[in-house]
């Protein structure tokens, strides 16, 4: 091997700032990332902290609205904004 194969930690460095600075141009990794607009129950349950029985509780009491496709349920991103700001209000 010779000097000129070798990099060293701040090539490394200047390489890493580099990308980073590429990355947050083309917004790939920006935090203005839209989220799905329909969320399934275990994605509901972990966004929310809450149990199954909790989200079957908001389903029945019509707290949550949520469409069926086959035998699975979806939720409204919006629908969930909207109870997270009432709750907020309280």
């Amino acid at each position: 091997m010779t000097t000129l194969d070798l990099i060293t930690k701040d090539d490394l460095e200047s390489f890493k700032k580099e990308l980073f600075d590429k990355l947050e141009k083309l917004n790939i990794n920006g935090p203005q990332r839209q989220p799905k607009k329909w969320l399934r129950s275990a994605e509901v349950r972990n966004l929310l902290n809450i149990s199954p029985g909790t989200l079957q509780n908001l389903r029945i009491n019509g707290t949550l609205p949520f469409r069926k496709v086959g035998s699975i349920l979806y939720y409204a991103y919006a629908d969930i904004s909207k109870l997270l700001e009432s709750e907020d209000r309280r």
